[in-house]
């Protein structure tokens, strides 16, 4: 009973709903991003940015299609996830800015330019729901978890639409469709 009235007051965007969300939920999804998160300073950041997301999100929320603690462990474990590898590759990075990398040869960045203007245009003719998939997947670099909890769907079916995928851009590249 507590669960809708805090929804109905989030989406009636009443600053009493969002203290009642934190003080309720807060909690939940401070467990869910401790194991992600060791350091306090990134986990109460990363809290703050769930609670925004959830505030500026909370009409893509359907009971009908999953539970509100389940939505709000994804948010939670999805942002954690996220924040955790920004931070794996900003220390990476650090490391790979010491070495030096040499200069790819002309062949080799033309050779890149035309794989790239063929992926392209193969993406092209995918459809815009397809297209927009294989960018958050292999471009923005997003997990399966996180693209499966923001579509309220399952893994399984995200993998199983990018495996799709991937074999008809393989035809596409191939000159088969």
């Amino acid at each position: 009973m507590k669960e809708e009235i805090i929804i109905e007051k989030l989406k009636k965007r009443e600053d009493q709903g969002l203290e009642e969300f934190m003080m309720h939920y807060g909690p939940l999804m401070r467990y869910v991003m401790a194991p992600f998160l060791p350091d306090q300073r990134d986990l109460e950041e990363c809290l703050q940015d769930a609670a925004l997301k959830v505030w500026r999100e909370i009409e893509r929320f359907n009971g009908e299609k999953g539970s509100w603690t389940g939505w709000l462990t994804a948010i939670a474990r999805n942002l954690a996830l996220n924040k955790a590898r920004a931070a794996a590759r900003h220390a990476a990075g650090e490391l790979v800015e010491e070495a030096e990398d040499p200069a790819p040869s002309p062949e080799r960045q033309l050779l890149r330019q035309e794989r790239q203007a063929m992926l392209l245009k193969a993406l092209d003719k995918l459809s815009e729901s397809d297209r927009l998939l294989f960018y958050r997947k292999y471009y923005y670099r997003q997990s399966t978890a996180q693209i499966a909890g923001e579509l309220i769907t399952t893994e399984r079916a995200v993998e199983g639409r990018l495996y799709r995928i991937r074999n008809k851009l393989k035809k596409l590249l191939e000159g088969e469709l």
